[in-house]
């Protein structure tokens, strides 16, 4: 086994057969870490978005955050009771994506879809960075190294993704319910201390926020409807559920829906009570730090000072609610690890996306899709330095465009299956739960399109234009990708009919000096009966030409030698100008190129030689009416020489001059190699060779080109 096949096994782990495929699938206890990861730890930094935003007028406006709080709440539980419809309905796992495409239409779905690969990626990049703030809230030492840490907690969940979704989600177990766990003791502890009269009280409590503005009328009006838009950073992960159906053990739609509802009720009742404590505390935060007088240094996160403050700086219940909400923040991202490569393998099989992401890997994950994604979270945590700030600008609003068109495609979904008649008509019972089920989503519906409308507004010139960019040209990319598939499609759609056969096929072997690859594609040219065949050369150098014409003359190989005239030292244009030249004279004709090349087992070696043929064999690909055949010759340092060593125990093996019939005398009379004294060589049959039309790739070894 080679070295990186060896390194891939470590990490990855070995592979998996589509057979077990159902023994990936998850219950409601596994699954609950592996999708809702993301909406749970949203309550960590949902609460301190908020008061980061009522800061700007100062403390005074601090009293309206319970309100804002109780507005989230309501959302968020509207948004879960909608979603549970979603799950009933369409458990395929296309989720919002398959629910808007279905009723609403392609176009629409390729915006959700669209809007949620932006998310999802934006989830990376906020989860990991605000983990890494808690981890410096804790560790100030590490704050200079944000961005560095940041991107290896990338690469580490994707190895850990890469492994397989059940694995990922048991290892992921451990800290999400840790967190809910400690979170919950933080929270009955310091409503408890507050009820006996011992009031936690946050270190920052003390401290001064400078107003940047005085807020009043519309602009007080706008600042509350900021912090509002601010707070539904709340509601992000909660679509994940529906896009993970399939992933859940039998039945999967009732085990998805009552996921769904748990992280609902766990995910509101902790952002309320972390709400709670941070007002009780008095804590105090501002959006720059020169605003905080008082304080020094970087400032830590709400529930850091929650923390502190119920179980006192530096204590073991700070300790450890700092542990497990930087490992569920950094976990987070796990969500989206989950979502964005489903997403990626459904617009695949629709034509939207390269097929590729629609593959699955060794483990049964979609690791194309995951490693896409990491690659994009990172280069957004190095654009932003891993400021949680800068990049909660761009959340939310692409899952909330997905929200709104999802409820209100969910809408028509039931008012069709209202208007259905005959047999398919629901009964009574039938009509009154899909009304109610309507409702439901009529309701989701209003209330998320206005919280898009006021995220578009409010948020727009502090960084959301760059989603609102980035949205339309990834509909745009994924719009022609589609377009080519279908172009392509059409293309290769064949004539009714037998197939056309050529005239005649024109063979041509490209010669740059005899040797063992040479000779092997003599071999192979003439032994596949061309109607004609011509060895074909270009004099860069005519004294090498000359000794070229001698060593031909003296072998007797009987293939006619042609010799290109290349005064400006070219060796691709003569070439094609011959081929051209051929397929004019006979446009019925087809001309197969034979180009000998040797296969090299280190990647230095591949250095060591021009890369002509290589642009000669591009070249010819784009050619109508041209084959373009690779006959390979494995030298002893290529990978099959190797493991022929190993399995042999013999030493060095002489690959490279092991004899092949020559083309002078025909296949099974093969040429005397030089220097052998005249005693003809045992005889090897041709190996394989790999033959590729116009527009498709060859093979990937070396080429057997002019030194």
């Amino acid at each position: 086994m080679a070295l990186t096949d060896r390194l891939k096994r470590g990490f990855v782990g070995r592979p998996i057969g589509s057979d077990r495929l159902g023994e990936t699938l998850l219950s409601k206890r596994v699954a609950l870490p592996v999708f809702a990861s993301d909406a749970l730890s949203s309550v960590s930094y949902a609460t301190e978005e908020i008061l980061l935003v009522l800061s700007l007028g100062g403390l005074a406006f601090y009293h309206i955050s319970p309100w804002l709080a109780g507005a989230v709440i309501v959302l968020m539980l509207t948004v879960v009771a909608s979603y549970r419809q979603n799950v009933h309905a369409y458990p395929s796992g296309g989720g919002d994506y398959e629910v808007v495409s279905t009723n609403l239409g392609p176009r629409a779905g390729l915006l959700v879809g669209s809007a949620l690969l932006v998310d999802y990626v934006l989830t990376v990049a906020v989860s990991v960075s605000a983990g890494v703030a808690n981890l410096t809230s804790a560790v100030t030492g590490l704050a200079s190294h944000k961005v560095a840490i940041a991107i290896v907690i990338v690469i580490v969940l994707t190895m850990m993704n890469l492994r397989g979704v059940r694995e990922s989600g048991t290892a992921f177990s451990i800290p999400t319910y840790g967190f809910v766990a400690g979170v919950a003791v933080m929270i009955v502890t310091g409503l408890v201390k507050t009820a006996v009269g011992h009031t936690p009280r946050a270190q920052s409590a003390g401290y001064h926020v400078v107003a940047e503005h005085d807020y009043t009328g519309l602009a007080l009006a706008f600042l509350v409807l900021r912090a509002f838009a601010s707070g539904c950073t709340a509601l992000t992960g909660v679509e994940a559920i529906s896009n993970g159906v399939p992933a859940f053990q039998k039945p999967k739609s009732r085990n998805a829906a009552t996921t769904l509802l748990l992280m609902g009720v766990i995910a509101v009742t902790m952002f309320a009570g972390v709400t709670a404590l941070a007002l009780i505390s008095d804590v105090h935060v501002a959006e720059h730090t020169k605003d905080l007088v008082g304080a020094s240094g970087e400032q830590p996160t709400v529930i850091a000072q929650v923390a502190a403050a119920v179980f006192g700086d530096g204590a073991p219940g700070f300790v450890y609610i700092a542990t497990v909400t930087t490992l569920i923040l950094m976990l987070a991202a796990n969500t989206a690890f989950n979502g964005f490569p489903v997403l990626g393998s459904i617009l695949a099989r629709d034509g939207y996306l390269p097929r590729q992401l629609h593959t699955r890997g060794d483990r049964l994950a979609y690791s194309n899709g995951i490693v896409l994604l990491a690659g994009f979270a990172i280069l957004l945590v190095v654009a932003f330095d891993a400021q949680v700030t800068a990049l909660i600008q761009l959340y939310i609003l692409g899952v909330f465009i997905s929200f709104t068109l999802s409820q209100t495609g969910m809408v028509r979904h039931w008012a069709r299956i209202l208007r259905s008649t005959g047999p398919a008509a629901p009964d009574p019972a039938a009509r009154h739960r899909i009304r109610r089920s309507q409702t439901i989503n009529f309701i989701g519906a209003c209330l998320t399109g206005t919280v898009l409308i006021l995220v578009l507004i409010t948020k727009f010139t502090h960084g959301a234009w760059i989603v609102c960019l980035a949205i339309p040209i990834i509909f745009l990319g994924m719009r022609g990708i589609r377009s080519h598939y279908d172009r392509v499609a059409i293309e290769l759609t064949p004539e009714p009919g037998p197939p056309t056969l050529p005239s005649r096929i024109r063979a041509v072997v490209l010669v740059s000096k005899i040797h063992a690859p040479t000779l092997r594609a003599l071999a192979y040219a003439k032994a596949s009966r061309p109607h004609s065949l011509v060895a074909l050369t270009v004099a860069v150098d005519q004294a090498e030409a000359d000794r070229l014409r001698d060593a031909w003359a003296e072998r007797g190989i009987s293939i006619d030698l042609v010799v290109l005239a290349s005064p400006y030292r070219e060796v691709t244009r003569p070439v094609l100008e011959y081929v051209a030249r051929i397929r004019r004279e006979s446009p019925r004709d087809v001309v197969a190129v034979y180009l000998p090349e040797y296969v090299v087992g280190h990647w230095w070696e591949h250095l060591l030689h021009n890369q002509s043929a290589l642009r000669l064999k591009a070249r010819l690909l784009f050619q109508p009416g041209v084959m373009v055949t690779s006959v390979p010759w494995q030298l002893a340092s290529s990978s099959g020489a190797e493991r022929r060593v190993e399995r042999t125990g013999a030493g060095a093996v002489r690959r490279g001059r092991a004899a092949l019939p020559g083309p002078a005398g025909g296949p099974d009379t093969p040429d005397t190699p030089a220097g052998s004294g005249g005693t003809p060589p045992a005889v090897s049959a041709p190996a394989p060779a790999s033959s590729t039309g116009a527009g498709q790739s060859g093979s990937g070894s070396r080429p057997a080109e002019r030194e």
